[in-house]
């Protein structure tokens, strides 16, 4: 016997929310891959149309050749492997910094009256205009480009953190008082719950700061990596290879962002917020 109330009671009617009444047939990653097929569809026919001349900007077709001669010649994957084992040192040195700092701050009044204002007035200083004094202070090898990777992650997982912990509702805290909830339980059960959708969008901002910083540091006396790529593509007036470096550090920015996308749909799934009309 079918256990469906519908089936059985066939002048009910089933009600389908608004929502999934709405939803559009193709599937949501293709959907959202519209403005980018668009862009690179109009690329396309200005550079064969001749619309833009491929001195200025090359065709998909010119850098899918540059791209393939680079990885057959391998200095795109040993600059790519580069960049990237310099970004997640310096991001793992930003992220201890900026949420530990935030946690300290958060937590306690004392944390805030010593690290707040230190930390809201380096905020404001331009990273990228720290390069000349990095190099004095740290010489010419990975250290000051990783130190400004990391100076650059710091700062939004500091601010994002420190709002969350602040932000979190002052009832649930009450009740955690009320339940006699010691302070680690009321740290881990309560706060940090609470902190953590702000946690993920400093993360978010703080991965896409990550490879902006790289940028500036690679195209500084760099001996390696994609911005050395860049900085050598200008010297011979290669603008396939400036052009293709660049889409490929926003590729990776894309992924990182994907990936504290899924990060939030895991973390975060006890949470309903709105996704779109």
């Amino acid at each position: 016997m079918s256990s469906d109330p519908y089936a059985q009671n066939p002048e009910l009617e089933r009600i389908i929310p608004a929502r999934r009444r709405g939803r559009h047939l193709a599937p949501r990653s293709l959907s959202k891959s519209t403005g980018a097929i668009a862009l690179v569809l109009l690329w396309w026919l200005a550079t064969t149309y001749g619309w833009i001349s491929e001195d200025i900007f090359p065709s998909p077709q010119t850098l899918w050749q540059t791209f393939l001669d680079l990885v057959n010649g391998g200095e795109l994957g040993d600059a790519l492997m580069l960049s990237l084992e310099r970004v997640v040192i310096g991001f793992g040195f930003g992220f201890v910094t900026g949420v530990g700092l935030a946690l300290i701050s958060g937590l306690f009044r004392l944390g805030e009256d010593i690290v707040d204002a230190p930390m809201q007035m380096a905020r404001t200083l331009p990273w990228a205009g720290l390069i000349p004094l990095l190099i004095i202070w740290l010489g010419i090898d990975e250290t000051p480009k990783i130190t400004l990777v990391a100076f650059a992650v710091t700062f939004p997982l500091y601010i994002n953190t420190f709002a969350g912990i602040r932000n979190v509702d002052k009832t649930l805290v009450e009740v955690a008082h009320t339940l006699n909830f010691g302070r680690a339980a009321l740290i881990f059960q309560v706060i940090l719950p609470g902190a953590l959708p702000n946690l993920l969008v400093g993360l978010r901002y703080s991965l896409g700061s990550a490879w902006l910083a790289l940028v500036f540091a690679e195209t500084v006396n760099a001996q390696g990596g994609l911005g050395y790529l860049i900085t050598h593509a200008r010297e011979v007036y290669r603008v396939d290879i400036i052009i293709l470096c660049l889409a490929i550090y926003a590729l990776l920015g894309l992924s990182a962002d994907l990936i504290v996308r899924l990060l939030e749909k895991l973390l975060l799934s006890w949470r309903q917020s709105f996704d779109g009309a």
